[in-house]
């Protein structure tokens, strides 16, 4: 089997496992909750995410994205999308790397998008994070140092469990605008 793919197969299963779109009100709320929690969390680790955030075009918040794999390995998680301080819809990640992998963790992923473009890219399935995006780790003051590539900036924060991996693979993102999943 070529590495091409098995890394299809594993990114389809990954993305499959997704859920989504919360479909009740309690997925909703749970969500919702999990999402809150996660940037009190990384607003208490750095005093300047906040106001990283209100100056952002938009953002999406993935709380407890889950990552795991032993030679072929895995992510996927659930999150909401804001603009303009609105909750706009939610998105789904999915990750499928091979390679040197070994392990699991769970993390919060941020999204932040610095113009209608990048926000647009993404709303409209056209946003794929590749090997060259790199993510900034949610530290005292990392937010005010972080930049943006390609109208886009990414932090993790809340990293639990332990992982070793040298590996190529991309995030692969899908977005329900909330008129669609009430």
């Amino acid at each position: 089997m070529s590495i091409r793919v098995a890394l299809t197969i594993g990114l389809a299963f990954i993305l499959g496992a997704c859920a989504g779109a919360p479909r009740t009100e309690g997925q909703k709320e749970s969500l919702s909750s999990s999402v809150k929690r996660s940037l009190d969390l990384a607003k208490a680790n750095d005093s300047t995410f906040g106001s990283f955030f209100d100056s952002a075009y938009a953002f999406a918040v993935l709380p407890s994205v889950g990552k795991g794999g032993f030679i072929i390995g895995g992510a996927g998680g659930d999150g909401e999308v804001f603009k303009g301080g609105m909750l706009m819809g939610y998105c789904s990640m999915g990750q499928g790397t091979i390679g040197a992998t070994i392990g699991g963790q769970a993390f919060d992923e941020f999204i932040v998008f610095q113009n209608e473009s990048s926000y647009n890219r993404f709303v409209l399935g056209q946003f794929t994070m590749t090997a060259q995006v790199s993510a900034v780790m949610v530290t005292a003051g990392a937010a005010a140092s972080a930049g943006f590539k390609d109208g886009v900036a990414v932090f993790i924060n809340n990293v639990k469990g332990a992982m070793v991996e040298a590996a190529v693979g991309g995030q692969q993102f899908n977005f329900t605008p909330l008129t669609t999943s009430k």
